[in-house]
């Protein structure tokens, strides 16, 4: 992957920016809306499954949210452009990546070792159409390297008693992700639906729990992302660019 083939892009906060390879995997809204629905303290340490380019770390960095933030990416070319991303918005010192598989995270950072977790998992399940495994574009949206299972099980792992869980995915998975975090001990706290325009049907989901959490769960009002105009609703051209930004 040679520097003129990478696309350098605005995250529309302090002045941060991107360098993305279109051949591989850009983000997308769904990277947006789960930094904006994550909460993390300035000293809390967060560990973010699946990081690609380093995208969350950033934008929760550029958001003021987390203290030391760790990208965790299977790819090690994704990864090394992380920590290209990183030293270009000169956040190194905060953010790190870490290239390995996110199903051996337990054993490479400890067990009980974070406040938060964050991850935008592959979304679609295997055995649904054709997929090449070697390519990019097909690791970040189809579970070839890691399962949701996978993904819920890292998470309860790693997570301290107490900890978060903040993650986007697909309205037909809701069923299946709300089993599997009871089911490895992430009591699930709040959803919010994300829809493309009033009345269509959901798009996106986002899901927060809590590791040793209790039972009570909250579903916050829809998110729209687009009004009758075509342009983004007020509250998502917030998301993205905050109140004083334009």
């Amino acid at each position: 992957m040679g520097k003129q083939e990478l696309r350098l892009d605005e995250l529309w906060r302090k002045g941060y920016r991107i360098l993305q390879d279109p051949d591989a995997f850009c983000f997308g809204v769904d990277a947006v809306l789960l930094a904006d629905f994550a909460a993390a303290g300035k000293t809390e340490r967060v560990l973010d499954l699946g990081t690609g380019n380093g995208i969350l770390p950033l934008l929760l960095d550029a958001r003021d949210k987390g203290g030391e933030i760790t990208g965790l990416e299977l790819q090690e070319e994704a990864a090394g452009l992380a920590a290209e991303n990183f030293a270009l918005n000169g956040t190194q010192e905060r953010l790190k990546v870490c290239h390995g598989d996110l199903k051996n995270a337990a054993a490479f950072f400890g067990r009980a070792s974070f406040d938060v977790v964050v991850t935008n998992p592959p979304y679609h399940e295997l055995g649904r159409g054709m997929v090449n495994p070697e390519n990019a574009k097909s690791l970040a949206r189809h579970e070839i390297s890691c399962t949701l299972e996978d993904v819920l099980q890292t998470a309860a792992a790693v997570l301290k008693l107490h900890g978060r869980f903040y993650m986007v995915h697909r309205p037909k998975r809701l069923t299946e992700i709300l089993a599997g975090m009871e089911r490895v001990g992430i009591a699930p706290r709040t959803l919010r639906f994300v829809h493309s325009h009033a009345g269509d049907q959901a798009s996106l989901l986002l899901v927060s729990g809590m590791r040793g959490g209790g039972k009570e769960l909250r579903v916050a009002p829809p998110l729209i992302l687009y009004g009758e105009d075509g342009k983004y609703t007020p509250e998502v051209y917030e998301i993205y660019y905050g109140k004083n930004e334009t």
